[in-house]
């Protein structure tokens, strides 16, 4: 084997064999293991450093017992040497323990008295790995059928939709707190000053030109008042400012240039804005917006008192 494998294609072999092995069971993030464990880097090193020293020793040791060798012996591990991968003594006997292949000498032995048109047929055994291979596939059809028709084991379909559901439920977790896979059912209301600010900020940027400064409306819509063309809300906002507006006549898309995180700080924004009153607003457009999600008053206790009310 060593001529086939020599040690300067043998130690890189092992070494990175070793390598992958550390890498694939070590879990390290999206770091390699000997870079974030430094333990791991020192192993490797040791590793190293020992295969090429057991190398070394062992070449020492061959050099020095094949100078103890008789002259004939030393013909004879010459000649074995010489020999290709076909025909080295290992190999041979590899195949015969795979095959059970009779000598050529032994034909006559194996002879039936089946004749066809000159053809001989020979009582040779079937090859031991083919009868292994006959017997695990036997053991494995036990198997199968007690684990799936009789114990009643998932099959692939009943573990795909497993997966599935699990995958559904997970992706929706994931949402939650994921402010780049915001959408309008999930995005929340800020009202903290560091996002508003932020918000206001972008507003300027991007929307001020035709909302003006103050949000009064200019070729945009006022947006301080309490009507809203498609819908208010902080739902319906991030979701028109994502989108764009009315076809044709509306403003453009956003989620091409904005991220879900920063439109749902400048859509807060707006909604903090709304009763501001700025001066010269644009007349109101479209229809006053009533949140159903919210929680409706009693009209009993909601009516006021009547203050001229005579006591009794």
């Amino acid at each position: 084997m060593k001529k086939f494998f020599p040690v300067y294609v043998r130690v890189p072999l092992i070494f990175f064999i070793v390598f992958a092995l550390m890498e694939y069971f070590i879990d390290s993030g999206d770091k390699p293991a000997f870079v974030k464990f430094p333990m791991v880097a020192l192993f490797l090193f040791v590793f190293l450093f020992i295969l090429i020293a057991i190398e070394i020793t062992l070449s020492a040791v061959n050099r020095v017992m094949y100078q103890l060798l008789s002259p004939e012996e030393k013909a004879q591990k010459e000649l074995e040497e010489s020999l290709s991968f076909k025909e080295s003594t290992w190999f041979k006997n590899l195949m015969h323990k795979l095959t059970k292949t009779e000598p050529i000498e032994k034909e006559a032995d194996l002879l039936m008295d089946h004749d066809y048109d000159g053809i001989k047929e020979l009582d040779n055994n079937l090859p031991p790995w083919w009868v292994y291979l006959f017997y695990i596939c036997i053991i494995f059809g036990v198997i199968y059928v007690i684990r799936y028709d009789v114990l009643g084991a998932d099959d692939q379909e009943m573990e795909l939709k497993k997966e599935m559901a699990q995958a559904k439920i997970d992706v929706a977790e994931y949402m939650k707190t994921a402010p780049d896979l915001m959408d309008e059912k999930t995005v929340v209301l800020l009202t903290d000053a560091p996002s508003l600010e932020e918000g206001k900020t972008i507003f300027t940027t991007n929307c001020a030109a035709c909302h003006r400064a103050d949000a009064g409306g200019q070729i945009g819509p006022n947006l301080t008042d309490d009507k809203w063309i498609l819908g208010g809300g902080i739902k319906n906002l991030f979701h028109t400012i994502t989108n764009g507006g009315r076809d044709g006549k509306g403003m453009i898309a956003w989620k091409g240039t904005l991220k879900p995180k920063e439109i749902q700080k400048v859509a807060s924004y707006i909604l903090s804005l709304q009763g501001s009153n700025p001066k010269d607003p644009k007349e109101s457009e479209g229809e006053v917006w009533v949140d159903d999600s919210a929680p409706k008053k009693d009209a009993a206790t909601a009516a006021p008192k009547d203050t001229t009310e005579v006591k009794k």
